[in-house]
């Protein structure tokens, strides 16, 4: 590993004058840069990698240089401190893995075609010109872009377009920002725009393989997020446009680059005819997330990356903020009650995990820290804790504030603190340190004895884990008066239980209302008695809790399987669409006992088809006129279980839906053709059904379709369509290097195609590396295959595949924490399993 260091301590750029000239046939650009900023040492390095530079002057005169490519740098010396002018003449290839400068392909009309675009988070701007690629070197960019430009092509960026003269496009001057948030894009796209009320140009771009309906969904919602933006953070947005652009190869779900968004697609663009209201509710989340980052990010941003989550807990949690107040009916808050609170409860509980704030010392190390669980959605839940800790009034206001200060610069996390305390008079950074600097989170044990109510708070883990004694500030958000605000302590005793029991009229005890805060409760066992004896009466967040806190507390040996599975029991009627959601994830965990084509997997769907037969019956196949958007999300839920559990009006059913669009799969109704493409395959499978399954892959443009396809075909009882997937894994004309790990996923997933899958995987990382270089996504291949295997020769087989690069900065964690999360399935198998068939038998 090199040595690191901060170039900025050396050289404060102030502006960059790019010239780029990219010629799409070669796969080269020409790259000319003048850098004018401030010398504070006569040794100057500039940050670049694969760039094939020919010269280097300093104010005017050429200068030798030297390319350090393990610290990806270029090295020269100045004269004179000071004011500098640094002139750049170079070239390099454009990448072929989603970062720099890169080619994004698709078809159109039979057509092979791509657009060029740029993806220089983290610190990838580097590939594209030399410069101080750091987040705090913030400067003004003028660029000026050439390309082998055809008829009706067009190109955008953070700014408006000023001038095109001979081909040579030429924007505004930016803002100033940081290096990472530089973007364009060029090819044969088309447009939408529209105007905020006050007044900022907004414009969804895409392929013209799209319909044109597809861009005015997005359009929409992003205007009206801007809206409510400028109202709650009561700081107008800074930029003269806001173009959302939708690259057909894309690693990420977005990049908040500053005025010029990139998405996945499926993350842009919503079906017009044929769409679920949860895709539509996902492409909203993601355009919000983004634009909560061109104030949170962009216009403030972090000084470094181990304050990531400055950016990314915040707009994650704010993505919610708008959407709920835009789209008050989606009742959005739910969902995040099933999405990102499971997500950093499960991996938040594995020991070895990175807390939210974490050191980064090397920049291989930066893209660990996009950690989905973690960062943006155990952040997110955070960042919840503490707007309900303080009022939505006060919290509203120390952002107005923080922007205020800090507008164009950077900050470290104790900045935002400061700033939410002055305006809420609470000490914020007391509150949250324990929260963000260390990892884990607690259980709350909750007790009366001797007519004392007694609180208690532990780490919580799955599997092995280390007690370091840490504590937490946990806010009880309890439903009774006459109780503490918040826990600091290890242990609370609460005397005369009784009398505040009768105090508040004996109703069930809660802690943790609206699941608001990043922690469990367990009770004993004569509160959980009046708990679960209230259920029917509980809201549907608390519902999705308790469900949860059963399964956690499950897997953690704190209480038995057989509590949770009681308490699915009680939700055999269940009209919520979230709490049908938790009940799908619990029974999606408890899975792990199951074997299949055994006694006990006839037992296990015998209870699942009882679970859900009501809603089934309710719902039905056919969208109602005039129902909610809550039936509306839930029909597919009762489905599928009821279709997995072989209810045999839910199969022919399924058959009979195929049927009827078979000419045309994707016209199956959106809410419902994820389980009918399953379904055909695990009944009807033929060598032409998987076929007509690849072909339909291959043309549409549809990626939530293409997904859909996926998890379809890779649920195949025949090993011969499992070997035909995997020789597809390459071809990147078919699978996307974007989507091979949703594809790998698939497989490893099952039992029946794990051992296949991984073999692929471990003859092939090499070149996954190199499809994927540099980027986070490498990782969740690892991630993947700790949440699949479960037996110690798994785990070995995983030990050997990983030994050649388990210290790497980069895989060293994930590989840790994936070793730990193996140990402790198979440690719950052989304590549990036998348990819990046991109890399908009786139930």
């Amino acid at each position: 590993m090199s040595e690191f260091k901060h170039l900025y301590n050396d050289f404060k750029p102030e502006n960059y004058q790019i010239f780029l000239d990219v010629n799409r046939e070669t796969k080269r650009f020409e790259g000319q840069v003048t850098v004018t900023g401030e010398s504070l040492t006569t040794n100057l390095a500039f940050h670049q990698k694969d760039l094939a530079i020919t010269s280097v002057t300093v104010n005017g005169q050429a200068v030798d240089f030297t390319l350090d490519d393990p610290s990806e740098t270029v090295i020269f010396n100045v004269s004179e401190l000071g004011q500098t002018t640094v002139d750049f003449t170079y070239s390099a290839a454009l990448t072929d893995n989603m970062t720099g400068i890169y080619p994004s392909y698709y078809d159109a009309d039979g057509e092979k075609k791509q657009l060029v675009g740029t993806q220089f988070e983290t610190h990838f701007a580097r590939q594209a010109f030399p410069s101080i690629d750091e987040p705090a070197a913030k400067a003004t960019f003028d660029l000026s872009v050439k390309f082998d430009e055809k008829e009706g092509e067009a190109i955008v960026s953070n700014m408006p377009e000023i001038s095109n003269e001979n081909g040579v496009h030429t924007f505004d001057t930016t803002v100033k920002m940081s290096s990472y948030l530089l973007a364009f894009v060029f090819g044969d796209m088309q447009s939408k725009l529209g105007k905020t009320k006050n007044g900022t140009q907004v414009g969804v771009f895409a392929t013209k393989a799209h319909k044109a309906q597809a861009l005015d969904f997005p359009l929409d919602i992003a205007i009206r997020v801007i809206e409510f933006y400028e109202d709650y953070f009561k700081v107008a947005y800074p930029l003269p446009h806001s173009w959302h652009i939708g690259l057909p190869d894309f690693s990420a779900g977005a990049m908040e680059n500053w005025g010029a968004i990139t998405y996945r697609e499926v993350a842009l663009l919503a079906d017009p005819d044929n769409s679920t209201l949860a895709s539509r509710q996902y492409v909203a989340l993601v355009i919000a997330h983004e634009l909560a980052h061109q104030w949170f990010g962009d216009l403030v941003t972090m000084d470094w990356w181990d304050d990531l989550w400055l950016n990314e807990s915040f707009a994650n949690m704010m993505e919610y903020v708008a959407i709920d107040a835009i789209e008050p009916d989606w009742h959005i808050w739910e969902q995040f009650s099933v999405s990102e609170a499971p997500m950093a409860l499960n991996r938040d509980a594995i020991d070895g995990v990175q807390s939210v704030h974490v050191a980064v010392n090397h920049p291989d190390e930066i893209n660990t820290l996009f950690d989905g669980a973690i960062v943006y959605a155990k952040g997110a839940r955070l960042m919840v804790m503490l707007r309900k800790w303080l009022g939505d009034t006060d919290f509203s206001a120390g952002l107005h504030a923080y922007f205020d200060v800090h507008q164009y610069g950077n900050t470290v996390g104790r900045d935002l603190w400061d700033a939410l305390s002055a305006a809420s008079g609470r000490d914020v950074s007391a509150f949250m340190t324990s929260w963000i600097e260390q990892p884990g989170y607690p259980v709350l044990s909750v007790s009366v004895a001797n007519d004392e109510l007694v609180l208690r708070q532990q780490q919580f883990f799955t599997g092995e884990g280390v007690a370091q004694g840490r504590l937490w500030q946990i806010p009880l958000n309890t439903n009774w008066t006459g109780l503490p605000d918040v826990l600091s302590e290890a242990e609370v005793s609460i005397p005369n239980f009784a009398a505040l029991s009768a105090k508040n009229k004996d109703k069930p005890l809660l802690f943790n209302a609206q699941n608001a805060a990043h922690y469990l409760v367990k009770y004993d066992a004569a509160l959980t008695e009046k708990v679960t004896a209230a259920v029917p009466t509980f809201d549907t967040i608390t519902k999705v809790q308790l469900i949860q806190s059963a399964l956690k507390l499950a897997e953690g040996s704190l209480s038995d399987y057989a509590d949770l599975v009681k308490l699915l029991a009680t939700f055999d009627d269940e009209p919520s669409n979230v709490v049908n959601l938790a009940m799908s994830q619990a029974l999606n965990a408890l899975k792990i006992f199951i074997d299949e084509d055994t006694e006990s997997e006839v037992n296990f769907k015998k209870f699942v088809a009882r679970l859900f037969d009501k809603q089934y019956k309710r719902l039905g196949w056919t969208k109602i006129d005039g129902e909610s958007f809550n039936d509306e999300q839930l029909r597919a839920l009762p489905i599928s279980w009821e279709v997995y559990a072989e209810n045999a009006d839910a199969v022919a059913q399924s058959s009979e839906v195929f049927s009827q669009h078979a000419t045309d799969i994707h016209s199956i109704p959106a809410d419902i053709r994820q389980v009918v493409l399953k379904n055909e395959i695990v009944e009807n499978e033929t060598d032409e059904l998987v076929q007509s399954y690849f072909d339909a892959y291959a043309k549409t443009t549809d990626q939530t379709f293409q997904r859909e396809l996926n998890v379809a075909v890779s649920s195949t009882k025949k090993m011969t369509t499992v070997e035909t997937i995997i020789s597809q894994y390459r071809n990147t004309d078919l699978v996307k290097p974007q989507d091979l790990r949703f594809w790998f996923s698939s497989l490893i997933s099952r039992e029946f195609s794990q051992t296949v899958a991984f073999d692929w995987l471990a003859e092939n990382w090499d070149w996954v590396q190199e499809k994927l270089g540099g980027d986070m996504a490498s990782g969740d291949f690892i991630k993947v295959i700790g949440n699949s295997f479960d037996t110690e020769a798994k785990l070995q087989a995983f030990i050997d595949f990983t030994e050649p690069f388990k210290d790497e900065p980069a895989f060293k964690r994930i590989i840790e924490m994936a070793k730990t999360q193996i140990a402790a399935k198979i440690a719950l198998l052989a304590n549990q399993k036998a348990k819990v068939v046991a109890l399908f038998e009786t139930i």
